[in-house]
């Protein structure tokens, strides 16, 4: 049962943002303490009993969300919703919004699941679209060819507001950058100098003289790290990553938001900057859900010599995925077959990922621009923004096409090598329709359906011991509401609570799958009260599981698209850092929150959790095509260990055994992670 003083804070009609739409001279920190200063604030409260919930402990649920007149939630959901709102009974700043504002609807139109310049693309052409205001958060920014996105587009709209006649772009940025004056004021307002410094590298004031940039250092010390990445634009679209603005070989995954969910991001982003809001954003008193520019009213045949239009892509048939699994039978009739070595995936896995839907045609897939003109790749040196988010599709695409001197495949492999491993090889095969790589996936959803935030506030004292928020629980109660299934993909999976809640799963007979990047930052989880590496954990799952559990568990080390065998993280080469769960193939979470220690205990984490089955099979397409994991990097298992066909482990692992100095390798990683350079 939901507490009666949590239920009230639910039904009201006051947040943060709306006392700052009241009275705008107050600070976000201020407005929050006055909705919430007086209620109980215990850190450090245990998780809650989880008793079966009843019939009456879903529709209070139901009624603690804002679902809109489209569809409704199910059981499934309003189980896991329930639970992240109980998890605010001793806190409710455990859930970084405002509570009438944590269950909302929305729709997504458009994911990424590709490397970081594929959602730095998407990104810059939301900032050359703004018209008003930005909010841009990150864990990690670096000057590098990922900011540079940014920067140019900063640069590209002031030009365009200039030519327009303004008004100016407000614009607030936040990142963590530990330093010494975050052990009095956590968050603190960054000095032009800093913003120009060979680190960091902003747009000076004279470069884009019609932003008004305003940018704030955010750390809770000592391990309250600020981990979130999100953008809001104009209060009326939003993205949600797993990448920090940053160059590496990661491949990462974000959500493009709209709707009244976006309100909710909104709220969520104002708790995060705490500070008094000078200028003040011009969305203040312009809520998502009273209207602004629709995105869809830009006019699809401006699209740059693109062949496709929004409402092609999203309306078009979608291409079920036994057609395209046809099409690859045809394909391999023919002679492009798969290696020997190929090992998977089983049985399970491959039924779960035949759930997979694309809502491009294989004709879009095929031939996204005009072969005698391909649309140019829009990069940091050479931009190319294009007016919609057709355009985008589109554009990148056409980069990852067979072209003159380039196979398919080999067009795949020179996209992941980007700015870090240019010239590294691939050996995987070509693949044939239906499987091709596609960054930018589009999900034919016009209509609302239920969309809450799942996050966590961050914790700064070194132990264990803030376990209980709505991030946490709700993936706990997905896999204990789970009835079929549940998928998670995360660069590190170690965490206390997670490890048996997967293995209970599977012994009640819910098929549990889990890509997981082999060696992510494995030398800081050697540290006491860290969890251990990756291989550690999987071992251990596989020994102390029933022969019936095992056969539930399916277990894969992240392998890249162009690969066939797994390459460890400390390589830099193909590493992934998505971060996704979807139970019963309907119900997705998605956002900023790793499966480890640092983010269950003390990170700020941002996540969604959505009801869509359109969206979720959208997402396990995407996953099949963007990566080889489910047909090289299943683990044995008889003892949770990954070899390929002569019986070889993967080259450079650490092992299941790390040694008697573990705990020096865990101190050097950790260092490593603090400076940014462990991929946190």
């Amino acid at each position: 049962m939901i507490p009666p003083h949590l239920y009230k804070l639910f039904k009201s009609d006051e947040t943060v943002s709306s006392l700052l739409r009241q009275n705008p001279k107050m600070s976000p920190g201020e407005a929050w303490k006055k909705l919430y200063g007086h209620l109980p604030s215990k850190a450090t409260a245990g998780p809650p009993e989880h008793k079966p919930l009843t019939e009456e402990d879903v529709e209070q649920a139901r009624k603690c969300g804002n679902w809109g007149t489209g569809a409704q939630p199910s059981d499934l959901f309003l189980k896991m919703y329930h639970d992240a709102v109980c998890a605010l009974e001793h806190d409710v700043g455990h859930g970084m919004v405002s509570p009438p504002l944590m269950g909302s609807s929305g729709t997504v139109p458009l994911t990424c699941i590709s490397v970081v310049p594929d959602i730095m693309r998407h990104m810059s052409n939301l900032i050359v679209r703004a018209e008003s205001e930005i909010i841009l958060a990150t864990n990690y920014w670096i000057s590098s060819e990922a900011s540079r996105y940014v920067t140019n587009a900063l640069k590209e709209l002031s030009k365009r507001v200039g030519e327009r006649g303004g008004p100016k772009i407000i614009m607030k940025m936040i990142y963590d950058r530990g330093s010494p004056k975050q052990l009095f004021e956590p968050h603190y307002v960054i000095s032009l100098k800093e913003l120009q410094s060979k680190a960091v590298q902003l747009p000076s004031p004279e470069e884009i003289p019609n932003i008004d940039l305003q940018v704030i250092n955010y750390h809770k010390p000592m391990l309250g790290t600020f981990h979130c990445k999100y953008m809001i634009v104009d209060r009326k679209f939003a993205v949600l990553q797993s990448n920090n603005i940053q160059d590496n070989d990661n491949v990462e995954m974000m959500i493009h938001l709209e709707g009244p969910i976006v309100d909710s991001l909104y709220d969520m982003a104002l708790i995060s900057w705490h500070l008094p809001l000078y200028p003040l954003l011009p969305s203040n008193d312009h809520p998502e859900v009273e209207g602004g520019v629709d995105f869809d009213e830009v006019n699809p045949d401006e699209i740059a010599k693109g062949p496709t239009t929004i409402e092609s892509i999203t309306h078009s048939h979608p291409v079920s995925s036994s057609q395209q699994n046809e099409a690859a039978a045809d394909e391999a009739a023919a002679g492009n077959t798969l290696p020997q070595k190929a090992r998977g995936p089983d049985e399970a896995t491959k039924a779960w990922l035949g759930l997979g839907v694309q809502a491009m045609s294989n004709a879009q897939i095929a031939h996204p621009s005009p072969e005698e003109n391909p649309l140019p790749e829009h990069t940091g040196q050479d931009p190319h923004y294009d007016v919609d988010i057709a355009g985008e599709i589109a554009r990148v695409q056409t980069s990852v096409s067979p072209k003159p001197g380039l196979t398919r495949m080999e067009a795949v492999t020179a996209h992941l090598n980007h700015t870090r491993n240019p010239g590294f090889k691939g050996d995987a095969p070509d693949r044939g329709p239906g499987e091709e790589f596609t960054p930018y996936i589009p999900h034919p959803t016009k209509e609302p359906f239920p969309i809450a935030m799942v996050c966590r506030a961050p914790y700064g004292p070194p132990d264990n011991k803030q376990v209980c928020n709505p991030q946490n629980e709700v993936w706990l109660s997905g896999l204990r509401n789970a009835t079929k299934n549940v998928f998670i993909q995360s660069p590190t999976l170690n965490a206390a609570p997670l490890v048996p809640a997967i293995m209970e799963a599977c012994e009640r007979g819910v098929d549990v799958f889990c890509y997981i990047c082999l060696g992510y930052n494995d030398t800081g989880e050697l540290l006491p009260g860290q969890g251990g590496t990756n291989e550690m954990i999987a071992h251990k799952m596989y020994s102390e599981l029933s022969d019936e559990g095992k056969k539930r568990l399916h277990y894969y080390w992240y392998i890249g698209a162009d690969q066939t065998v797994p390459i460890v993280a400390k390589k830099k080469k193909r590493s992934c850092h998505v971060k996704l769960m979807i139970v019963d193939e309907k119900v997705g979470i998605q956002g900023n929150g790793n499966q480890d220690t640092q983010s269950w205990y003390h990170s700020q984490e941002i996540n969604i959790m959505l009801e869509s089955e359109t969206v979720c099979r959208g997402w396990i397409d995407g996953l099949r095509r963007n990566q080889s994991t489910h047909l090289y990097g299943m683990l044995d298992k008889a003892d949770g260990i990954w070899r390929d066909e002569n019986g070889n482990q993967a080259a450079d692992v650490i092992g299941i055994d790390p040694g008697k100095f573990s705990w020096a390798k865990g101190f050097m990683g950790a260092i490593a992670r603090v400076r940014g350079t462990g991929d946190f």
